[in-house]
């Protein structure tokens, strides 16, 4: 497969417009932050308002969890294989590449994309729908990593971030890919409030999400971008496939490079200058359909379901019970408290005067195994069970 190259027309366009210091006036403008607390935070010349995001989530200490987190394949010793904290990256670099060419805001993509997966459980989309599974039928409400990105980032540590980056961590949804990405701009808490709300109603409402900023939509298509051909890279350093398998030769390629650099391209060229996101439609169709075969040749291969079905949604179902129970009994000598409340604790206790147990106990419980790392999962469920009949196995470097 070839890798495209942007037309001499529209690189003759690009390179004018930066002569003459041309600005895209559908990038956002950072004097037009939006905070909760606009007292707080306000932006000078060494750390300009999306700045001020990036760091503050850098620095939260959940964001050192990314680097045990897993992105697909878990229970393996592969220093090799991606995790959270490199696809963040990843997708922070596509986004910016996108955003630099068509002229947006690269501070406020940057921490949109930083930020989208601290919410994330471990163990991937797998552990997720077991959590998601488990918080309803204790309250009737969903879970969704996007979401619980937010209620991490603004309402538990109260980081008083853009309502713009919330609000594109919130409609990142990176599972749905669309041909055209056409923001709806809004200011106001208020309606971005209703939005998080609506989504542990019900599942349409996170399916319907639409960002608010262009920054925010080149985002949600960067995540798709880099996870397709990334999975397919960790697929076959895994041995998960005797032979690599024949996929579907198509216009975006069907390696990791050559989808990164054809994505890009196609989307610049039809995006440059406009107020919204575009690809070819055979470009969709390409991506679209490279999803779907990740999606039966990967996700949903028997050896990387198997742990999942028989060992760690069970583990999650107990683990949830007890700690349900400690949170409920306010059970001060439980790891609950002394690994979770007290922590967070000692946290918010610099950002806001408010005390983190008056939350109700399915959602303490939740904030807490979505917090957790592969690892930390694993060693709190031998911890909490010695005589368990679940366990998992890593795969060793030398198996």
């Amino acid at each position: 497969m070839p890798y495209n190259c942007l037309s001499k027309e529209l690189q003759d366009r690009i390179q004018e417009d930066r002569v003459n210091h041309w600005v895209n006036p559908d990038a956002f403008k950072d004097e037009d932050v939006l905070r909760r607390n606009m007292d707080h935070d306000k932006a000078n010349l060494w750390r300009p308002a999306f700045v001020r995001d990036c760091e503050k989530i850098m620095h939260l200490p959940l964001y050192n969890r990314y680097s045990d987190k897993t992105q697909v394949f878990s229970l393996y010793k592969n220093d090799d294989i991606s995790r959270r904290s490199q696809h963040v990256q990843i997708v922070s670099r596509i986004a910016r590449n996108i955003g630099s060419l068509l002229g947006l805001n690269l501070d406020l993509i940057e921490a949109i994309s930083l930020g989208h997966d601290i919410g994330h459980t471990p163990f991937g989309h797998a552990g997720e729908s077991k959590l998601s599974e488990l918080y309803y039928g204790q309250t009737g409400k969903y879970f969704n990593h996007n979401v619980h990105s937010v209620r991490v980032l603004d309402e538990i540590y109260r980081l008083n971030l853009s309502m713009q980056t919330l609000d594109g961590i919130l409609a990142h949804n990176g599972e749905i890919e669309l041909a055209k990405y056409q923001p709806e701009a809004y200011a106001d808490f208020g309606i971005f409030d209703g939005k998080v709300d609506a989504c542990y109603l019900t599942r349409e409402a996170n399916t319907q999400l639409v960002p608010a900023t262009l920054e925010a939509c080149v985002m949600r298509v960067s995540d798709i971008i880099a996870y397709l051909g990334k999975d397919r890279q960790d697929a076959l350093k895994i041995g998960l496939f005797a032979e690599e398998p024949r996929y579907t030769p198509n216009k975006i390629g069907v390696r990791n490079a050559e989808i990164i650099n054809n994505m890009i391209v196609n989307i610049v060229e039809n995006s440059y200058g406009n107020p919204y996101l575009k690809m070819d439609e055979d470009f969709f169709e390409a991506l679209s359909n490279g999803k779907k075969e990740n999606y039966e040749l990967i996700y949903g291969d028997a050896k990387v379901k198997k742990d999942y079905n028989e060992n760690i949604h069970p583990m999650m179902e107990q683990m949830y019970e007890i700690l349900l129970k400690d949170a409920k009994e306010h059970n001060r000598k439980s790891v609950l408290y002394k690994h979770h409340i007290e922590y967070v604790n000692g946290i918010i206790k610099y950002y806001a005067k408010t005390d983190y147990e008056e939350n109700e106990a399915n959602d303490i419980v939740m904030d807490y195994i979505a917090s957790m790392t592969d690892d930390y999962f694993v060693d709190l469920y031998n911890y909490l069970f010695p005589s368990g009949i679940y366990g998992v196995k890593y795969k060793g470097y030398f198996e």
